[in-house]
This record gives C-alpha cells, sequence and structure tokens, in this order.
C-alpha cells in the first residue's frame, strides 16, 4: 500500500538546491584561478581583444603592452618620447636663430623684408653674441635682425661676407641669447650617418624646423658661377644628404646624432626631376673663414696676381698658333695679366704663359689652380710652378702674398 510523505519530498527538494549553490561556488572558484593563471599567457600571446596594464607599470611597460582593437576603439597611451634625435634637437635649436635681410627700395628709402634665412649662434663673448650665416642670405642687406629662439626680433652687425664659400658672420647683443651651439667636426662622417637639419624653410612662420635624414654622400663638388658667364669661377666642397632642406633654410645647422654642428645648410638643388638631394658647407672647411670673417672682415687667401682663362675655353687652333704649345699639352692655364710687383711678376712669369703643373701636381684648369691655391696654401708660403713658354717648359718659384697689399 503506498502513500505520499510531502515532508520528505520538500526536504529532497531543499537538499538539491543546496547542492546545486555549492556545485556553483566551486566551479566559480576554479574559473577564477584558471582565468588569473592563464592571463599572462594569453597576453603574451595576443589573444585577448584588449590590453590589460599591471598596475604600477612604468610608463615604458604601459608603452611596451601590445595593444589591439578594432575600428571605433579609444586607448589612452602614456609613452616616453625621449629619444637621441629629441635631446639633439632639444640641445641645439635655442641656437638657431632666423636672420632677415632688410633692404631700402622706392624713392624715399622705404625699407621691407627681401628675405629671411637662418643662422647659427657659435660663441659668446664679451657681451657678444656671434652668428654664421650664408653669405646669400645677407647679400645686399641695408639691416639685418636676428628673430631669437623665443620670436624677439634684435638688430644685429655683419662683420664680414665670403661669397667664395658661401658664408657671413653677423654679431647681437648677447643678453637674451639662451644658448651656444656645439661645434662637432665633419672629417670623419660616413655615408648613412644619421643628421637633422634645423632652419626656418619658407620665412619664420616655421622657424624653428627640424627634419631627419642621413649623409647621403662626403666631398661633393657643385660648380659655382659668381658673374653669370656660364663658366664656373669656384668649386664649392659640400656634404649631401636627404634631410630636407628647403629655401630659408640656409644658414642653418646640419646636426649629427649628438646635437653637434657639423654643417652649415647652404642650398638645395630645386630641379623638377630632383628631391632629397640638400648640401651643406663642412664645419671643418667653415671654420678657417668664420675666423677670418670675425677677425678681419674678410677672408685673407695667398695671391698671385695674375688674370688667367684655361686651356679649354678657347680653341684648339690658338694652342699651337699662339701659345706656341708642344701638341702632348692639352690642359693647363695661360696668363691673361700680371700686374706690376705682384709674386708672379717677381717670380718672372709674363702673359701667354702657361702653367701646367703647382708644387708638382698638375693642374687641368682655373678651379683646379684655385682650390690648390686657396686650400692646400697659406699667405707666406713659397709654391712651385712649372709653365710653358714659347714651347720650352721652365720652372719658378714664387712668395704668396696677401691680395690687399696690392
Amino acid at each position: 500500500m503506498g502513500y505520499i510523505n510531502d515532508d520528505y519530498e520538500n526536504r529532497r527538494k531543499n537538499g538539491s538546491r543546496g547542492g546545486f549553490f555549492i556545485a556553483s561556488l566551486v566551479g566559480a572558484v576554479l574559473g577564477a584561478l584558471i582565468i588569473i593563471f592563464t592571463i599572462p599567457t594569453l597576453l603574451k600571446y595576443d589573444v585577448l581583444p584588449y590590453n590589460l596594464v599591471p598596475k604600477g607599470a612604468t610608463t615604458e611597460q604601459a608603452a611596451e603592452a601590445p595593444t589591439q582593437g578594432g575600428p571605433g576603439s579609444a586607448q589612452n597611451v602614456n609613452v616616453n618620447i625621449s629619444s637621441a634625435v629629441t635631446d639633439a634637437v632639444h640641445k641645439v635649436s635655442d641656437a638657431v636663430v632666423g636672420v632677415i635681410n632688410i633692404q631700402e627700395t622706392g624713392f624715399w628709402q622705404d625699407t621691407s623684408e627681401v628675405g629671411t634665412g637662418s643662422g647659427v649662434i657659435y660663441k659668446k663673448e664679451n657681451g657678444k653674441a656671434f652668428i654664421v650665416t650664408n653669405h646669400h642670405v645677407i647679400a645686399g642687406a641695408t639691416n639685418v635682425e636676428v628673430s631669437l629662439s623665443d620670436g624677439e626680433r634684435v638688430p644685429a652687425k655683419v662683420l664680414g661676407s665670403d661669397e667664395l664659400m658661401d658664408l657671413a658672420v653677423i654679431q647681437i647683443d648677447a643678453a637674451k641669447v639662451k644658448a651656444v651651439a656645439e661645434i662637432g667636426t665633419s672629417e670623419n662622417l660616413v655615408v648613412g650617418e644619421p643628421v637633422l637639419a634645423i632652419g626656418n624653410p619658407l620665412g619664420l612662420q616655421f622657424s624653428g624646423s627640424v627634419t631627419q635624414g642621413i649623409i647621403s654622400g662626403v666631398e661633393r663638388t657643385i660648380p659655382q658661377d659668381f658673374n653669370k658667364d656660364g663658366i664656373p669661377d669656384w668649386q664649392a666642397e659640400v656634404l649631401q644628404t636627404d634631410a630636407a632642406i628647403n629655401p630659408g633654410n640656409s644658414g642653418g645647422a646640419l646636426v649629427n646624432i649628438s646635437g653637434q654642428v657639423i654643417g652649415i645648410n647652404s642650398m638645395k638643388i630645386a630641379e623638377q626631376a630632383v628631391e632629397g638631394i640638400g648640401l651643406a658647407i663642412p664645419i671643418d672647411s667653415a671654420i678657417p673663414v668664420i675666423e677670418d670673417l670675425e677677425k678681419f672682415g674678410e677672408v685673407r687667401r695667398p695671391f698671385m696676381g695674375v688674370g688667367l682663362r684655361s686651356l679649354n675655353e678657347i680653341p684648339s687652333y690658338h694652342w699651337q698658333e699662339t701659345l706656341k704649345l708642344p701638341k702632348k699639352i692639352d690642359k693647363g692655364v695661360f696668363i691673361v695679366s700680371v700686374m706690376p710687383n705682384s709674386p708672379a711678376s717677381n717670380a718672372g712669369l709674363k702673359e701667354l704663359d702657361v702653367i701646367v703643373e703647382l708644387d708638382g701636381k698638375p693642374i687641368v684648369d682655373v678651379l683646379e689652380l684655385r682650390k690648390h691655391l686657396y686650400i692646400d696654401k697659406d699667405i707666406g708660403d713659397s709654391m712651385e710652378v712649372t709653365y710653358y713658354r714659347d714651347g720650352k717648359k721652365f720652372k719658378t718659384t714664387m712668395k704668396l702674398t696677401q691680395q690687399e697689399t696690392y
């Protein structure tokens, strides 16, 4: 005979609910432990769709943590942006200034700004600050002003300028100058070395602009035609870089990764088919010129006292008929004129003599002669000259003097 025990059913139901609760609690605890111990592995292999940073993690650790997320995801990331590049920029940027060329215009002698370039403060002394810039930046200026790194403009005095090297030195009051650039060396630069160009491209609106690149070439030579007669007057030796150099960068600093000035930005090849070729005057070549301009207002170079033309500038017919050269001689420089009491005159050189060697080095044209004279020789040096006269070969020695003597 069967029956239903209501109390039993109630106890059974209550016991079932208690067991389910205990089982759920145990499962939750085990699941939490599994997640806690597996999260580092999941983070390591970028399995999670988000990024977790442990409490107390440093800025660098936060920056190194992997980030994921699709379009529309927003994250706040704090990173330490200090690097060798930013340190170099911080070190030299206050020493790079704007240089404003002001000229008189119009009948009433009104003045206006006709050009803006850059300059580098390289020295402070006796309450004055000295700035190197390019010759073409201040050429023809009635007045020159300097725009400091904070935008304040102060008057400047031109101490000297040299067209041949495209360098000039100007001077300002040093009271408000914040920094002086550290001068490095260009002697050991290698292709591929990182560099920074700092200046004011396109005027003061973009003052203090920084571009980054590498040394693309060293000891490049660029022909310079100063009198615009189509014949190069000089070969400028420059550094080549792919750091962007635009109008207004002229006179600014080319610096290495240590923040040292290794070149003065001078020009850019602006042909339509050419991009990424910037040029700078090596600082080792610039220093002697800067020192002369600061002390004497000009570059003191050795002087021969002759007018010259290259053989390749005249028809070959004249090589034998006029200059009486042997047929084997097809390179050299012939003398057009000789100044009285000059080093050339004292050495016995005359018009139509053809110089083929200086100090035993072959001379191809006027450019090579000037390079040997201005770079390899100093005022007061003796120089051996090998030349032809009336078909015969001669040698003489001249003592070089300074040009303003004559």
